[in-house]
This record gives structure tokens, sequence and C-alpha cells, in this order.
């Protein structure tokens, strides 16, 4: 099981709850304020001020003073077209009268400009307004997507903890090492037996060995490649334990011809395929901890016990009959289940379960769950 939460502090959603709160009200405020004034006359008096400030921007210098006379006449007629085609229901709307009145002259000058522009700007607020909405609406999509990743955290860590609080009921004090010692006292055995089979046994028998695994599902050794079996059955070299094959690798040309009878084959085979030969262990042997279950460690066992009885050490065989018998106890199952448990909990959290404190955490994750659904339903907007 995992432990990526249980081994912290309880995940809640309370700072995306509040973050997705405070974002809608700010939305809600702004929206609000809007409204107030009518959603339509507020975008076409920031439309407006806009559409003012760039005609004030695109002709102040060449329209003011004894500038380009053509200039001068396409301002006024833009601007004060621009100003007649507006509503005067628009708020602000006397300012850009007000502007319109001031540029309907022979002659425009720099103070001209300067003051439509302080008469346009109360409808500056409109367009700040728009903006500030647009940046709620920013603010509140990521809070919303927030919460909505918090929540998919709390519902992965409600699984979690369902599972932990599952393991009360389980008697986690048991002592383990009636089942690791025996486990332990085996593989240090079969770990040793095969070391000494591969050190002392030459690299063909070692590789009959692997190969007649194959037969045998639960005993997982890799297989050597195709071309490395056949050096290895038919050259002198398959005659020598792997661990000197090994070393003679790195001898040079002149000294391997006295051991060897094609040192090129040797380098071309061994050597490259070194990385597969160096992970020739014992672990394929090895029973795992915390081990499998009953039923399927008995399956294994008994795959084991036909294996290991080719690697000539009769004493592993005692050792699997005490796994076996281990089995068949009737209280192997809780053995197991607390070894696993403790193999891959911390202590605070075994701590939190022996206790049934687990429980209150399990509850606070399904209480945050809900809070933080009822949140995301009720600032639900359509924005």
């Amino acid at each position: 099981m995992s432990t990526e939460h249980a081994n912290g502090s309880i995940p809640t959603g309370v700072e995306a709850r509040n973050a997705l709160t405070e974002a809608t009200a700010t939305v809600d405020a702004v929206q609000a304020e809007i409204d107030e004034h009518g959603e339509e006359r507020v975008v076409a008096t920031a439309d407006a001020y806009r559409r003012a400030i760039r005609l004030l921007d695109q002709y102040e210098e060449t329209a003011t003073g004894t500038g380009d006379f053509k200039s001068y006449l396409q301002f006024q007629s833009s601007f004060l077209d621009f100003v007649s085609e507006l509503s005067e229901e628009i708020p602000a709307y006397e300012g850009f009268s007000n502007a319109s009145d001031r540029m309907d002259k022979r002659r425009l000058s720099q103070k001209d400009f300067d003051y439509a522009r302080d008469e346009v700007a109360p409808a500056r607020t409109f367009v700040e307004l728009l903006e500030q909405r647009s940046e709620a609406i920013d603010a509140y999509r990521t809070a919303r997507s927030g919460a909505k990743t918090r929540l998919k955290e709390l519902r992965s860590a409600e699984k979690e903890y369902a599972r932990l609080t599952d393991l009360t009921d389980y008697n986690l004090d048991v002592p383990i090492d009636e089942l690791k010692e025996p486990i332990e006292a085996y593989n240090n055995a079969v770990t040793d037996a095969f070391t000494q089979f591969k050190t002392n046994e030459n690299a063909r028998k070692l590789f009959n060995f692997i190969q007649a695994t194959k037969s045998f599902p639960l005993v997982n050794f890799e297989q050597p490649p195709p071309e490395l079996i056949e050096y290895i059955q038919t050259e002198d070299a398959g005659e020598k334990p792997l661990p000197k094959l090994l070393d003679l690798v790195d001898y040079s040309s002149s000294k391997l011809d006295h051991y060897v009878s094609d040192p090129g084959a040797l380098r071309t085979n061994v050597a490259v395929h070194r990385t597969f030969l160096d992970r020739i262990t014992a672990e394929p042997l090895t029973i795992e901890w915390p081990p499998a279950e009953a039923n399927e460690l008995q399956f294994r066992l008994k795959e084991l016990s036909s294996v290991t009885r080719k690697l000539g050490d009769e004493s592993l065989e005692g050792y699997l009959r005490t796994l076996r018998r281990l089995t068949n106890n009737p209280d192997f199952t809780t053995l197991r289940d607390a070894a696993a448990a403790k193999e891959e909990l911390d202590d605070e959290t075994l701590s939190r379960i022996v206790s049934g404190e687990i429980v209150d955490d399990y509850e606070a994750i399904v209480s945050a769950i809900e809070s933080l659904e009822l949140t995301l339903e009720e600032t639900k907007r359509d924005v």
C-alpha cells in the first residue's frame, strides 16, 4: 500500500476551499458593480473611452497648432461624429460631450487635447472595472482548477486511509520474527549454496542449471542470450567456472592463449555479455520479504525444492520444509499481514493504526472531501 499521505500530515481542503470562496466573492462583487450600471452601458462606456483616447493619441501632434490642416479636419470630423453616435444614457456621457464641444472650433491646441483627456477620464473607471472582472475571472478559474486538483488528491487519500483503517482489525503486535528468521535462514543458506555452485562448477553446468529453471515459472532466472549459450556449450571456455571466465576477460591476448583456445571468441561473447553475467545471483532462489500469501508461497516452495536440489546442498531441503510448515500454520496470515504493514509503514502510522487514531484521520479526510465538494457546487459561476 502507498504511504504518501499517511507518512505526512493529514491532507485537508481548507486552503483550496478558502481560495475558491475568496475568488468567487471577488467575481461576484465586481459583477454586482457592473450590473448596477448595466452590462451594456459599462461596455459601451469603456469602448467609448478607448476610442476617444485612441483618436487623441493618434492626432495630438498633427492636428494642433499650425500642424497638418488635413489631419485637423480628419480628427475633428472623426471625434465629433464618434461622440454624436454615443448614447446619452451611458455613464460619464457628459465628459464626452464637453470634449466634443471643445474640439468644435477652427484651431486646436495642446490645451484642448489635455482638456478632452480630463473630461473623458471618469469613463476610464469602466475600463478598469472590466479589467478587474477579467482578472477576477482568471483568478476564479485558477482557484477552481486548484480546488478540483485538491479534491482529486483527497479522494486518492481517502482510498489510502480506507485501506489503513482496515489494518486496525489486524494484530500488528505479533512476533513477526517467527516468520522472518526462518526465511532469512533459508535465504542465507541458498545464497551460500548458489555462490559455491557458481564458483566451483564450470560455466556449462551453471548455464544448464539456469536453463532448467524455465520449467519452473516461479523461479524467475533471466535466461542467457542464445549466442552466449552456444559459446559456453561448445567452446572449451565453458569448462571453466564463470568467475574465472570473467577474470580472463581482463587478461592480455598473449596470456589468454594459455587458458582458452580462442581469446577473441572469449572477448566477443563473455565481455559483451558482462552485464548479464554479473547479474547471475541467487536472488531468484530467495524468498521475498514480506512473503507472498500462503497458497502462492506453497507453490513456489515446491518449485524451489526441485530446483535447489541440483545445487548439491542437502541442508536446503530442511530449510524449505520449515517454511512449508509455516505456510500451514494458522497464524501465517496474521504474521504475514503484520510483516507487510511493518515493512511498508513508518512507526508513526503504525502507532496511529494500533491506537485507532487512523480512523479519525480517515473521517477527517471524508469530511474535507464533503466540504470541498459543497464549496465547488456553491461557487459554480457561468464565467
